[in-house]
């Protein structure tokens, strides 16, 4: 009896030790497995905080550029008040009757063009350039349409005036061009016109 109790023993003690290696087994490999995830997660980490501070970088190098390059975008717009104010001062002084037949007039009108030619001069060695819109397409884009102005010889949205110069400063809007576009006469407008001729010549 003696015996096989001690063989049971054996036997139970056995078989504790080799649950106890299987549990260390499945412990381990669990923990393995945890490492792993804990890894790969540090990597993804790792990879969108770089991917965060290369945007960033890109960003603010962007923002570096631009204010360099476009750093006097608002002083140029009060610029071009400047040169506005000198043109009508040009056109006022040019349509007032009684300075035409004065010593000073051509005087004058000479040293208000010597300084808007200086002053455009100036503009285009610092990249900003006067719109060319005359005679032109109308690019919404470039042009702001103040007006339309009947022309049968002229294909409808071609800028025939300027009433405004646009400027670009390098390559965007400092401000548009205010034109007036050609419009064809429509059909009814052109019968009503030639028979209003018509009844004229009758007369």
């Amino acid at each position: 009896m003696e015996k096989e109790k001690t063989q049971d023993q054996t036997i139970s003690k056995n078989q504790e030790s080799i649950n106890e290696e299987k549990e260390q087994e499945n412990t381990s490999e669990t923990t393995a497995k945890s490492s792993e995830e804990i890894i790969s997660d540090l990597e993804k980490k790792i990879v969108r905080q770089y991917a965060d501070m290369e945007n960033q970088r890109r960003r603010y190098e962007k923002e570096k550029e631009d204010a360099y390059e476009y750093g006097g975008f608002s002083f140029a717009k009060e610029i071009l008040n400047l040169i506005d104010n000198l043109k009508r001062s040009k056109e006022n002084i040019e349509n007032d009757e009684s300075l035409k037949d004065t010593k000073g007039f051509d005087i004058i009108i000479n040293h208000l063009d010597i300084i808007y030619n200086d002053m455009i001069s100036i503009l285009k060695k610092n990249n900003i350039q006067p719109i060319e819109c005359i005679g032109k397409k109308l690019d919404p884009n470039l042009h702001q349409a103040m007006m339309e102005i009947e022309d049968e010889n002229k294909e409808s949205g071609i800028v025939l005036q300027e009433i405004q110069k646009g400027f670009m400063m390098k390559d965007r809007l400092l401000r548009p061009s205010l034109v007036g576009v050609s419009k064809k006469l429509g059909k009814k407008q052109e019968n009503s016109s030639e028979n209003s001729q018509n009844n004229d010549e009758k007369k």
